[in-house]
C-alpha cells in the first residue's frame, strides 16, 4: 500500500486482538490486489440496546489507482439477519468477505478488459463479400472454410457498406447471434 491503512473505532471500545484480526484481512485484501493505494477501516457502534444485541458497522474504504473507492457498510440488520447473536467479530469477517468479492470482481473485470482486446485479434477471419442484396441494410460473407456468414451495415468497421461488391475481401469476427453465427466487426481490405 502507498499510504499505511488506517483503523478507528467510535462508540466502542477497541482492542488489540480486533485490530490485529483487521489488519490480517487488510493482507488479503493486498493479496487480492497489490496496487490498493490505502484502506481505511472505521468500527462504530452507533446503536445499542440493552441486551447489547445491537452489532457495530464496519466500513470499509479501499482506494485504487484511477477508479473511485470501493466502499463497504452494512447496517446491523444485515448481521442479525445472518447470525444468531452478531459480534463484532462477525461483523468485521462479513464486512471484508464482502470487501474481498468486490476487490475481486474489479480485479477480474481489468483482466477482462486486458484479455479482451488479445482475445479479438486471435478470432478474427478473413473473408470475401458472397451476396449483397439490392436496396438492403445487410450482406453475406463466405468463410474459408466456404460457408456464409450473416453481416448487418451496422457491422462495418472500416469500409463503405453501400460500396461493397461482391468478390470484396475482409476480415470479420464470428459471433453468436439471434439467429446463429453471424458476422461481425467487418473491415473491407480491398476494394475492386
Amino acid at each position: 500500500m502507498q499510504i499505511a491503512p488506517e483503523v478507528s473505532f467510535h462508540n466502542i471500545e477497541g482492542s488489540d486482538a480486533a485490530e490485529a484480526m483487521i489488519r490480517d484481512h487488510i493482507g488479503r485484501l493486498e493479496d487480492i490486489y497489490d496496487r490498493i493505494m490505502t484502506c481505511r477501516v472505521r468500527v462504530d457502534q452507533r446503536n445499542q440496546n440493552s441486551s447489547g444485541t445491537i452489532p457495530p458497522v464496519v466500513r470499509i474504504e479501499i482506494s485504487l489507482p484511477g477508479h473511485k473507492d470501493i466502499v463497504v457498510a452494512h447496517e446491523p440488520g444485515h448481521l442479525q439477519k445472518k447470525f444468531q447473536a452478531p459480534d463484532l467479530r462477525n461483523a468485521i469477517n462479513e464486512a471484508f468477505r464482502i470487501a474481498e468479492r468486490r476487490l475481486s470482481k474489479y480485479k477480474d473485470g481489468l483482466v477482462d478488459h486486458e484479455a479482451e482486446g488479445t482475445h479479438e485479434a486471435a478470432n478474427e477471419f478473413l473473408g470475401q463479400v458472397a451476396d449483397m442484396p439490392a436496396g438492403k441494410d445487410f450482406g453475406f460473407l463466405m468463410t474459408k472454410e466456404g460457408g456464409t456468414l450473416y453481416f448487418h451495415r451496422n457491422s462495418i468497421l472500416s469500409g463503405d457498406f453501400d460500396s461493397l461488391r461482391r468478390g470484396d475481401e475482409v476480415t470479420y469476427v464470428e459471433e453468436t447471434g439471434d439467429t446463429g453465427p453471424i458476422a461481425s466487426k467487418v473491415r473491407v481490405k480491398t476494394v475492386r
